[in-house]
């Protein structure tokens, strides 16, 4: 049986793409990292998710609260009510520099550390094209970088990098998240932390109109 590193961030496209490895037939290890966030509420999303589906997981704590995001500095204003036409068009105040570069290199530290030679990540490059971390291009290089840069790679067993919701539509993954009997309702994917998600921020927005294109009703509650 494969083992996988599944990134959980607690939101619908994570939540989703666990659910694709353990349907993919992998040992799942879930990494969370608390790194300076806006908010923690992901981080209950993401072991209330785990718990569900019983699954170890891993929690690292790193500080990246001096990096300049909107998600990682509080004076930084989340940019609300948007359409997706603008969302696509530069690389938003909620890029956060890096991350997914180094969340993916823990995810291979991790991965040579419990024997598993995958590892998920729900990047979605329909959706956040202006993250330059969510393109393929980046997931291709980053492929060619830990072949070489990992002992398991030099000896001919590389970490593989799945992708399974690369180019699926928001609709297409909460169908998909559906289908697999991820728990959708345990998810939360708002940049602010509230009681309510918000419904305005670009995550949001985006959700609201995937599951409204995909005919579900987001069972999350909403201002």
């Amino acid at each position: 049986m494969p083992g996988a590193v599944v990134l959980l961030s607690g939101g619908l496209d994570s939540t989703t793409t666990l659910a694709q490895a353990l349907a993919d037939g992998c040992t799942v290890t879930a990494l969370s990292f608390r790194y300076g966030q806006r908010h923690t509420k992901e981080l209950v999303s993401a072991a209330n998710v785990a718990k569900f589906f019983g699954v170890k997981h891993v929690i690292v704590d790193m500080d990246l609260s001096m990096f300049r995001s909107a998600l990682t500095r509080p004076e930084l204003e989340v940019p609300e009510n948007r359409d997706e036409s603008q969302m696509g068009q530069d690389i938003p105040i909620t890029y956060v520099p890096a991350r997914n570069i180094i969340m993916m290199s823990v995810a291979a530290g991790l991965c040579e550390s419990v024997d598993a030679d995958r590892i998920y990540i729900g990047a979605n490059n329909v959706d956040y094209s202006g993250y330059p971390d969510c393109r393929p291009e980046f997931f291709e290089a980053f492929q060619k970088m830990i072949a070489v840069g990992t002992k398991c790679g030099v000896e001919g067993n590389p970490i593989q990098i799945m992708t399974p919701i690369l180019r699926l539509s928001k609709a297409d993954i909460v169908r998909l998240g559906k289908k697999l009997g991820a728990p959708l309702h345990l998810t939360w994917s708002c940049y602010e932390g509230g009681e309510k998600a918000c419904g305005k921020c670009d995550s949001c927005q985006l959700r609201l109109n995937g599951f409204k294109e995909a005919g579900y009703e987001d069972e999350i509650e909403y201002e």
